[in-house]
Formats: C-alpha cells, sequence, structure tokens
C-alpha cells in the first residue's frame, strides 16, 4: 500500500485507539478487546515495554484486516525499528523532521505532534501525513474551528484527553480523526467497549460537517 492508502485506511474510522500499557501482555489483549469491539485503526506506544514485539504479533495476527501504528516515536532510531516490527504509521508527540524523513524513506505515513500554527505549517512544508494535536485537553473545538478557518488544508487529529463525548466535536469542527486511549477501553469489559466503539462511530459520522448533505460523495 501507498503512504496515502495506509493514510487513509488509518483515519477512515475517524478515530484511532491508543493503547498504553505497562506489560506486553496487557498491551496485547487491549488491542485484542479493540479490534473486537470493531475498531480497524490502533497505535502500540513505544513506552510499553516490548513494544515491538507487541506491534509485529498484531500485525501477524490480524494482517491486513487492521493498521497497526507505533506511538511515542521520538527520533529516526525508533521510527526505523517502528518500521521494522510491522508499524504501518508512526505517531509523535512532538514534530521531528528526522522522525518523518524515516518514515517516508519506507513508505509510512507520520503523524507529528504539533501545538501551535507555526508549527501547524513547518509540519506540511516537512511532508507530514497527519498533524496530531497534543495535549488536545489544553485546546478545544473552538480553538481548532479558529485555525482551520486559516489553514484549511491541515488535517489534524486531536489527542491527550478527548473523551467519548467530545470527540464528535472535535469532528464538528474540522479534526480529520481523534486519538483516544483510556476513553475507549475504561471498564475493560468487552461488551462495554463493543457497545462504546460502536456508538462512538455513528457518533462520529454523523457528525463530519457537511456528510449528511452528501456534498462529500
Amino acid at each position: 500500500m501507498y503512504r496515502w492508502e495506509i493514510t487513509r485506511a488509518a483515519l477512515e474510522q475517524r478515530v484511532f485507539a491508543i493503547v498504553r500499557a505497562d506489560s506486553y501482555e496487557k498491551a496485547t489483549a487491549t488491542a485484542d478487546i479493540l479490534l473486537g469491539a470493531g475498531l480497524t485503526s490502533l497505535e502500540i506506544s513505544l513506552t510499553t515495554p516490548y513494544a515491538l514485539d507487541a506491534i509485529s504479533t498484531l500485525r501477524r495476527e490480524t494482517g491486513d484486516d487492521s493498521v497497526i501504528g507505533a506511538g511515542t516515536v521520538l527520533d529516526s532510531a525508533s521510527a526505523r525499528l517502528a518500521v521494522d516490527a510491522g508499524a504501518r504509521f508512526l505517531v509523535s508527540p512532538s514534530l521531528d523532521e528526522e522522525v518523518i524523513r524515516t518514515g517516508h524513506r519506507y513508505g509510512v505515513p507520520v503523524f507529528p505532534g504539533i501545538t501551535t500554527p507555526t508549527e501547524m505549517v513547518r509540519a506540511l512544508e516537512l511532508g507530514a501525513d497527519g498533524l496530531k494535536l497534543f495535549p488536545a485537553s489544553q485546546y478545544g473545538p473552538g480553538w481548532l474551528r479558529d485555525v482551520r478557518a486559516a489553514l484549511p488544508q491541515a488535517p489534524v487529529l486531536p489527542t491527550g484527553g478527548v473523551t467519548v463525548e467530545a470527540a464528535p466535536e472535535w469532528i464538528a469542527a474540522g479534526a480529520v480523526a481523534c486519538g483516544m486511549g483510556s476513553a475507549l477501553t475504561e471498564g475493560e469489559d468487552r461488551e462495554t467497549v463493543a457497545k462504546r466503539v460502536t456508538d462512538l462511530l455513528q457518533r462520529l459520522e454523523d457528525a463530519v460537517p457537511g456528510e449528511s448533505k452528501g456534498s462529500h460523495g
């Protein structure tokens, strides 16, 4: 798959899950619950012990049914290791040119972290495939709406403190997708998570600006 195809697949549901755990077992179990609930895209944070092994395992077990990425990618070395482990996309809390260059060298999309319009433009100039607004809890959908009036071309991914209630508001404000962690898996009961995910996906679809009018075909 080409980079743009992976990007589209990773963000297709307008939400990607963030799995950050204190063990390999917990990470793969959480990922299994989320994927079983109907999510197709998630990242394993590299702060998780044996995160690269978890990425490899999930890639092997899910094949092309899901898009597994790596999160908290801070430098080119981590980016290369994540790509080698099978990560289909790379997410970073910061804007690092080498992470973007490394991902793109191997055909993998990169979503670097941004917090200002200046960083957004810089990330676009560097070829970022999506812009992770982090931590989103310090901003709000109103902020994004204002910024996108000036930068409508910026594909923003609010992440960090995004709740199930607020996610549709972010999408309505023009976000491409939301990155969500514990808000999705709270309770960790499969049935509860499955219902939460199903409801959220519907609400996100309904929140897309102009979609109901068919303006996006």
